[in-house]
């Protein structure tokens, strides 16, 4: 199971999640409580050993500057917080020379049906130049770093069968802790999750016990 803990502000809990079995870390450089700038990531990313992801979640949707920031954050992905946009997957990818890996979030939102939430999946796992959507809660106009999750017994079903009809991989974010990971893990069957404040003391620092017990569970069988 790919892991990647989220919303990392220091090279400390980096190394810790690293060191832990995380296979990626991520930076926000959205507006958040939890933002970084491109010069406090490229700091971090020195730090960190090849084979990781280093990954920044932007919601801009200027493709240069995704570019720009990933490449003097030493980033080796970016997580795409706008609406779905193939023409800005497109020219990141290009942009980047495709060095730079691209996730695509969609957002959960309440009450979202089964059928909308097809439609929006679709399109992403088709994408050539999508590594994997990621599945995000989305509450009140907010999305990412939340802490909430979304409807699993109505998503589940759905996620499932996108994944097969188009062999893509989907990553689960949005409320997941040490506690309930295997559950996600078993109703969403996904590639990868993500987590952010479930692992963390207080906004931008991480709880060493609670990272670890949630990549242990993740890892586990």
């Amino acid at each position: 199971m790919w892991v990647k803990i989220c919303a990392n502000t220091n090279l400390a809990d980096a190394l810790l999640a690293v060191e832990l079995g995380a296979d990626a870390v991520g930076f926000v450089f959205a507006e958040s409580k939890r933002r970084v700038t491109v010069e406090q990531v490229a700091e971090i990313t020195l730090g960190l050993v090849e084979g990781v992801e280093k990954v920044g979640v932007f919601t801009s949707t200027d493709a240069a500057e995704i570019v720009d920031a990933a490449s003097g954050a030493g980033l080796t992905m970016v997580q795409l917080h706008s609406a779905f946009d193939p023409s800005l997957v497109e020219a990141v990818d290009e942009g980047s020379s495709s060095l730079v890996k691209v996730l695509q979030v969609v957002d959960v939102a309440e009450g979202m049906s089964a059928e909308a939430l097809r439609a929006a999946l679709l399109p992403v796992l088709r994408h050539p130049y999508v590594v994997a959507a990621l599945l995000d809660a989305s509450h009140g106009g907010a999305s990412g770093g939340t802490g909430k999750t979304f409807d699993w017994e109505e998503t589940a079903r759905v996620v499932r069968e996108v994944q097969a009809e188009t062999l893509g991989q989907v990553i689960v974010a949005g409320g997941l802790n040490a506690e309930n990971v295997r559950a996600a893990i078993a109703a969403f069957g996904p590639w990868g999750v993500d987590v952010a404040s479930g692992v963390e003391a207080s906004a931008g620092k991480k709880d060493a016990e609670k990272m670890r017990a949630f990549i242990a569970a993740a890892k586990r069988g």
